[in-house]
């Protein structure tokens, strides 16, 4: 708690440092400026640089130009700025330039600081306006919040969202089959700050990097039978949650997720970690979404394999199985995940059945689930629909990487049909491997498919 001020510079501190909370209550660095002129308040402003993705938006730029407006003037004579850290170069110079007379701040920056930290643009004598400096004003509360700020982003360097959930890792732990450790990102500029999980496993430099993209109501768990294939393999795997699965951040608003965004984010991810000599694993929504990213860079990716999945370009009817399971999602929205793999995958023990329940703990968790069966598009304009146009053509007309296609034929959503009129559109896929005993989840039975794609890419045994 910041104490009683006993001078007019303090009670104007106290009011920046109010502005700091504020920007630290938006996740921006705790920085706040006002702008006081005649013994009055004329400007408030705060950090902004997240939000408003401007790198110029410290809180004194914000300030500025809030003074400047309130005064129908740019230039600020006879106004005192308050902020709670030393100012950087480019709002120094803003100040300069805005000619204010005075500035006062809190907390010195040893790492940026331009008024006597680092450099001081304040004592230049070449410069034509001089603007008086005062320092170290309610120094520890200034420095004391963003302390407690940094310190908090060492120990949760992903917080979390005011708008998403968060699955608790406990609901995680003790996993069959699955002990890889979890990374995380949240910096991608579609993300804004939710936290997405992917596993990364492998050498960086592995001959194939298989990407796994899993489908709804899955996750990377889903992978837990290919993955050790490819490992010894000496190859990569790099398996996402998508946002709203698994162990990714979870958004209340079932409104949230569209088609585009998604694909977004799967867009930044692949180049953020400069996926190379990629294998394109897809089933479900990991081949509706998957499906169009390789003609973004096709210079990326070199073999495909599909498993039960279609490319929904609104200019073919859907299939009866995906319409019946849309109707069964929008009339029992709640239904059980856990006993819908245990009713096609008879295989599969109870604790790995668990395991797709694990992501949902109730209804609030659960708004992908509810979206994503009503995401697949019918129409030829819906979201999503022409990118998927445009991506059939790609594999129609220009893939040259090598395919493998994987049919579970007692799938009763996206079955052989559908996986036949898919074939048919992607430039040199051979014959389908049909998997008598496989349901939708292909990848329940994938240790062996994971062999032969192996084998297929590489030539070996």
């Amino acid at each position: 708690m910041t104490r009683p001020a006993t001078s007019i510079d303090e009670r104007f501190m106290l009011l920046a440092l109010a502005q700091a909370e504020a920007a630290q209550r938006a996740g921006e660095i705790p920085v706040g400026a006002v702008v006081v002129k005649d013994g009055a308040v004329i400007a408030v402003g705060h950090n902004a640089p997240i939000q408003g993705h401007d790198p110029t938006a410290h809180a004194e730029i914000m300030a500025l130009r809030a003074a400047a407006q309130a005064l129908g003037n740019y230039r600020l004579e006879g106004c005192t700025l308050y902020v709670t850290l030393e100012p950087c170069a480019m709002c120094s110079g803003a100040m300069l330039h805005a000619r204010l007379e005075r500035v006062v701040f809190g907390a010195p920056d040893p790492k940026t600081g331009a008024a006597g930290s680092v450099v001081n643009l304040f004592t230049q004598p070449e410069l034509n306006h001089h603007t008086q400096v005062l320092g170290g004003m309610l120094e520890n509360e200034c420095a004391h919040l963003l302390r407690a700020f940094f310190k908090e982003r060492r120990v949760n360097p992903h917080p979390l969202r005011d708008d998403a959930l968060r699955t608790p890792d406990a609901a995680f732990a003790n996993l069959p089959g699955y002990p890889w450790t979890p990374k995380h990102l949240s910096d991608l500029p579609s993300l804004d700050g939710l936290r997405l999980h992917y596993l990364d496993e492998g050498p960086s430099d592995a001959p194939i990097t298989w990407l796994c993209l899993h489908g709804n109501p899955a996750w990377s768990y889903l992978y837990r039978h290919m993955i050790p294939v490819f490992l010894a393999a000496g190859h990569r795997v790099v398996a996402p949650d998508l946002i709203g699965f698994g162990k990714s951040d979870k958004p209340k608003k079932d409104g949230f997720h569209t088609f585009g965004w998604h694909r977004r984010v799967l867009l930044e991810f692949v180049e953020r970690l400069d996926l190379q000599r990629v294998a394109l694993v897809v089933q479900d929504w990991g081949g509706l979404l998957g499906l169009t990213l390789p003609m973004a860079a096709p210079e990326r990716y070199a073999y495909l394999l599909v498993m039960n999945t279609t490319l929904a370009t609104g200019d073919a009817p859907l299939s009866p199985g995906f319409l019946a399971w849309r109707e069964m999602c929008a009339k029992k929205p709640d239904f059980d995940v856990a006993r819908l793999f245990a009713r096609g995958n008879p295989q599969m023990s109870e604790a790995e059945c668990a395991a797709y329940n694990a992501p949902f703990p109730d209804a609030g968790h659960r708004a992908a689930l509810r979206a994503f069966p009503a995401m697949v598009p019918e129409q030829g304009n819906d979201d999503g629909a022409a990118i998927s146009r445009e991506a059939r053509i790609f594999w129609q007309t220009r893939w040259a990487g090598q395919s493998l296609m994987a049919i579970g034929q007692k799938d009763p959503v996206l079955g052989e049909p559908v996986m036949r009129a898919l074939a048919s559109q992607i430039r040199g896929c051979p014959a389908p491997l049909l998997l008598p005993e496989a349901g939708h989840f292909v990848q329940e039975h994938g240790a062996g498919l994971a062999r032969d794609a192996v084998t297929r890419f590489t030539g070996t045994n």
